[in-house]
């Protein structure tokens, strides 16, 4: 045994690509998924996909329900929004797909894994460059609430505290599907999109689906994915 560290798997491609990361520098990963009353339910599928392909010590899907707080199009019955190319793209405002305090709620169950399990370390897919305009995904964030988490747990104050690895946070999404290939990600397991059909095909026009498609035609790569069509 290595290292153990957690990484939070949405099984999609950023995280995908981080558990692909935190394996190649030698962590044996603790993967945490959320069942949060997400409308793309079907990603949860290809994050046990993609943990049983990558191979993780274990895999642990927390059960709780944003939708009972709504205010995003993931988790309220407010239509998600689409576009006909990434160009329509912005991060002048924050986007009705942005589910509030997410990222804060999706790490602090991480810390308390980290903690039963002895990890010292925990990886998120958070991106600062080609991403959707979500305050949750800034460095100046992770900073943060790292520094709040050596206050707030047992280890912490042991002198054991937490480490936070954003490896994806100044990448391209070009950049990041180059990083996966070349560890041998298979794409073709994971799933991105915010309004997939019934059956697990993206729309190919939400945010998700267009910068995971800008990020592969500039990586100069094939999306495995098969879009629904236009």
């Amino acid at each position: 045994m290595g290292t153990s560290a957690v990484v939070l798997l949405s099984g999609g491609l950023d995280s995908t690509t981080v558990l692909a990361i935190a394996k190649d520098q030698g962590f044996d990963p603790f993967a945490l998924s959320f069942r949060y009353g997400q409308r793309h339910v079907v990603e949860l599928e290809a994050a046990r996909r993609v943990a049983d392909a990558l191979g993780v010590v274990r895999h642990v899907v927390a059960e709780i329900d944003l939708r009972v707080f709504g205010g995003s199009a993931l988790t309220a019955d407010i239509e998600v929004p689409k576009h006909d190319s990434s160009s329509e793209l912005t991060d002048d405002e924050i986007p009705t797909t942005y589910v509030p305090a997410r990222n804060t709620i999706f790490l602090s169950f991480a810390l308390a894994y980290a903690e039963t399990v002895g990890a010292q370390d925990i990886f998120i897919g958070v991106n600062a460059l080609d991403y959707s305009g979500y305050p949750d995904c800034r460095p100046e964030y992770i900073a943060a609430f790292q520094t709040m988490a050596n206050l707030a747990t047992k280890a912490g104050v042991n002198g054991a505290g937490v480490t936070i690895h954003t490896p994806l946070i100044e990448m391209t999404k070009a950049e990041i599907v180059r990083a996966g290939s070349a560890l041998g990600v298979d794409y073709g397991l994971t799933s991105s999109c915010y309004d997939p059909s019934s059956t697990g095909q993206p729309c190919g026009r939400c945010d998700s689906c267009l910068l995971r498609l800008k990020g592969f035609e500039e990586a100069g790569l094939h999306d495995p994915l098969a879009y629904q069509a236009a």
